[in-house]
Formats: structure tokens, sequence, C-alpha cells
């Protein structure tokens, strides 16, 4: 039976996603117009919905529905 890898995050996940719709937006700035360049622009909209989706979740403001 194979065993789980476990690795202590560091950063939190909303600075995982951040710094990986950064990294998507720069690698897509360097390509042609493309299908490879509008796929990364697509994970970067993706990471930084994903971040604003946590933040909003994690609002104190939030309530659960009664």
């Amino acid at each position: 039976m194979n065993t789980r890898r476990r690795i202590k995050q560091t950063k939190s996940l909303s600075e995982r996603l951040a710094d990986e719709a950064a990294r998507c937006r720069e690698e897509a700035r360097a390509l042609a117009p493309g299908r490879r360049r509008e796929m990364l622009l697509r994970r970067a909209r993706q990471d930084e919905m994903a971040v604003q989706i946590e933040d909003w979740l994690r609002s104190p403001g939030l309530r659960a529905p009664t």
C-alpha cells in the first residue's frame, strides 16, 4: 500500500494561488497569441477567482443560512 506524501505548506492557499496566477500571466505575456497562451490566461483568471471566493468565504460578515 502506498503512503501519501505529506507536505507542510509555508504559504496560505491565497498566496499560492496569487503566485500561480502571476506566473501564468507572466508566461502568457512571453507567448504569441495561440492556444497555449489562452490556456495560461484562463488558468490565471481561475486562480484569481478562487482567491476572491476564498476571501469571501473567510470574511467575518458571512453567516450560515438559517
